[in-house]
């Protein structure tokens, strides 16, 4: 089979790592890829523009399209590929709204009562403040739209919500603004794999959103993850059964099949797991800290994914856990400085490094966005991941590079 990733980032060299596996694949395509993908793949130049890619894999023959990022899948890569007769997993342009548009999200968990925090959503700033005002603080304020993970305030004082209102909603195209009761507890990650009827919940896992140790600092990307996170066999048969489900029920009783990966980013509260955010596809850092540990062929997972035939399929894990960390150029999340030279010796058993913003110059590699590297350990447990992933960690390190030193801590002291 001729397999291509769509993607250029540390979960879409993930994604190939993993495919690059299977025994069904004959060759390999990432567009555009990075410097670190182009040991497995051919790297196809792609501007972004869905129908061109769609016209190019015809034309090429590829069996099956990978999606790895948000953006694609909102511009509707999905449909593009469909109606050209090309196999693909990642969900279409309705299905992926559930990320495209955090009032649609909303919306949808409030119609078929999926637990979340109680929300209002606005596009006039006037309104908004005066909403502000009489909820007050701390409450949670999101762009609406695609943000790249970043389009988050968590507002403790009434001035940062209101900046952050006035920043969303105050540009010459307007904006839409969710904002939301502030929710307590503990950050997880459910990612789950379904063909619009069959359910395949992941390992859950734990991302770390923040630039700085302790949460502090920028919302970012994702400075790292870990998995599996210590959720109990009840709290995942909740997110299954009053999230996963009704979402993917929803989305029929509107007219639309969801085909791909979900990700519910979830808050565990004392009520029980809540809703922070859907997302249409693998997490990013997650997958680089899943796909490791997952045994079954990817690509035989995403074939039946595409042609809706994943009732009876079992999910098969290796035993132990897996920690990525992250390193990103200094200047992220604002002003990421790119041209960094880069060295990236033979990494030793147990660890695994995947290029996200990196290229190649000349003879060597330079940085080019702000996550640049994902150092990932594997492990017996989470202790001995982190331990593999922070020892190596210094030999792929580069001039001001940005990295937190507490991934996992938080999962560690609950497994404790």
């Amino acid at each position: 089979m001729k397999v291509l990733v769509v993607g250029s980032g540390g979960r879409e060299h993930a994604l190939l790592w993993k495919a690059a596996q299977s025994p069904l694949v004959e060759r390999l395509y990432a567009a555009p890829g990075n410097a670190g993908m182009a040991a497995l793949a051919e790297l196809v130049p792609w501007s972004g523009d869905v129908e061109a890619l769609a016209d190019w894999a015809l034309a090429e023959g590829v069996d099956l399209t990978l999606v790895g990022p948000e953006a694609p899948l909102v511009e509707g890569i999905a449909d593009a590929f469909l109606e050209r007769g090309l196999r693909i997993f990642g969900p279409t342009q309705k299905a992926a709204m559930i990320e495209g548009s955090k009032a649609f999200a909303k919306g949808l968990m409030e119609r078929y009562g999926i637990p979340t925090a109680r929300f209002r959503v606005f596009q006039d700033p006037l309104l908004a403040l005066e909403y502000l005002e009489a909820v007050g603080v701390p409450i949670v304020i999101k762009d609406s739209g695609l943000a790249a993970g970043k389009g988050v305030t968590v507002a403790l004082d009434l001035h940062t919500a209101k900046q952050a209102v006035l920043n969303l909603l105050s540009g010459p195209e307007g904006g839409e603004v969710v904002m939301e009761e502030y929710l307590e507890g503990e950050e997880a990650t459910v990612l789950a794999l379904t063909d619009g009827e069959t359910i395949l919940p992941l390992l859950p896992s734990q991302d770390h959103k923040r630039l700085l140790d302790g949460d502090q600092g920028p919302m970012t990307g994702g400075m790292g993850a870990v998995a599996p996170y210590p959720m109990d066999e009840a709290t995942l048969k909740r997110v299954e059964e009053e999230i996963l489900k009704p979402l993917l029920q929803g989305l029929r009783a509107e007219g639309v099949v969801y085909r791909g990966v979900v990700y519910a980013g979830l808050m565990l509260t004392r009520e029980g797991p809540k809703v922070l955010e859907f997302n249409a596809r693998f997490g990013d850092p997650e997958a680089q800290a899943l796909l490791p540990l997952l045994e079954n062929d990817l690509v035989e997972l995403a074939l039946k994914v595409a042609e809706g035939r994943l009732e009876g399929t079992r999910l098969s894990w290796k035993e132990g856990a897996a920690a990525c960390v992250v390193l990103a150029a200094p200047g992220y999340p604002e002003a990421p400085r790119k041209g960094i030279p880069l060295h990236i010796p033979e990494p030793p058993e147990g660890v695994l490094v995947f290029h996200a913003g990196t290229r190649r110059e000349g003879e060597g590699l330079v940085s080019a966005g702000g996550r640049v590297l994902n150092v990932v350990g594997l492990g017996k447990d989470l202790r001995e991941a982190l331990g593999k992933a922070y020892a190596f960690l210094p030999q792929v390190g580069f001039p001001g590079a940005l990295y937190r030193r507490d991934i996992g801590r938080r999962a560690l002291g609950l497994s404790t």
